[in-house]
């Protein structure tokens, strides 16, 4: 396959991700971690959850606030069921998104629907600006069968979760950071490139296989996050697999350059407003 890209961004550095535990006690690898946040904006956090011990997921996520940033969930395998404190409730299966806009607020729980099997996905925290961190809350429960699928003759496939790709608009478009979000199967020998508007930060989450990504081929391994340069010029991604399949998230975004303070759960622009979030949750507010 001839390329389309005359520079594709190179690597800028490789991130292992730290294994630790949220919620009541679930593991997880966290990916994208605060200290990346400015680099990464408008991105604040990846998780990547997988195991097939109950004793690793089972306890769940109970019942937490989020204000000013968006969640993005997307479940590979093992099944979770969400409630949040306005009615709202869903159940999130294998291949399905749910896309929660946290806006001023809520108090929700992620539980597992099941007692043992593979537990297997990722979260995805994406930021908002400031004009619409209080914003109503909302949620986007979408299933497999409405996220695009395109699927090439070379036998590359890819899933589009957000945004456009191989001329396919995905299932979510949002404004103001106009995330990418693209689950790219390759098989063994495969190549895949995707556009990029110069300026927007993106990264590779290798989550099987060992990637070849960029035009100098910079070799990405299971469980590493490649974070792509944005040299002025360069036009977009390229991920390769060299003797075996590759699976990899490729996830790009509009930076916001607002200021960011987080306290936990709570992404505002200032401190004095994530001071007032914790408040008003204390005071039943959210």
């Amino acid at each position: 396959m001839n390329t389309s890209l005359q520079h594709p961004r190179e690597v800028e550095r490789l991130v292992n991700g730290m294994p630790t535990s949220d919620g009541a006690g679930v593991k997880l690898l966290r990916v994208l971690t605060q200290d990346l946040q400015r680099r990464l904006d408008p991105f604040l956090m990846l998780d990547y959850f997988h195991s097939d011990d109950p004793g690793d997921y089972l306890a769940g996520f109970p019942d937490h606030p989020h204000r000013g940033f968006e969640t993005v969930t997307y479940m590979l395998a093992g099944r979770m069921r969400h409630r949040d404190n306005a009615g709202n409730e869903g159940l999130l299966g294998p291949g399905g998104v749910q896309w929660m806009t946290a806006g001023r607020g809520l108090v929700h729980s992620e539980l597992p629907e099941q007692e043992d099997g593979l537990m297997q996905g990722f979260q995805l925290w994406v930021n908002l600006p400031g004009k619409n961190k209080l914003m109503e809350p909302g949620y986007r429960d979408i299933p497999p069968t409405d996220i695009p699928v395109v699927k090439r003759e070379d036998g590359v496939s890819v899933k589009v979760i957000a945004g456009k790709s191989q001329g396919v608009t995905g299932a979510v478009e949002r404004p103001d950071t106009e995330p990418l979000y693209l689950d790219v199967h390759l098989p063994a020998g495969g190549r895949f490139e995707q556009d990029l508007p110069e300026g927007y930060n993106a990264f590779v989450y290798v989550y099987e296989g060992d990637a070849l990504v960029g035009g100098r081929g910079q070799l990405v391994k299971a469980r590493q996050m490649a974070v792509l340069e944005t040299r002025p010029g360069s036009d977009g991604a390229l991920l390769a697999a060299g003797d075996a399949p590759v699976k990899a998230l490729l996830i790009a975004g509009k930076p916001l350059r607002e200021d960011i303070a987080q306290w936990g759960p709570f992404v505002m622009n200032t401190r004095e407003e994530v001071m007032q979030a914790v408040e008003d949750f204390r005071n039943g507010k959210i």
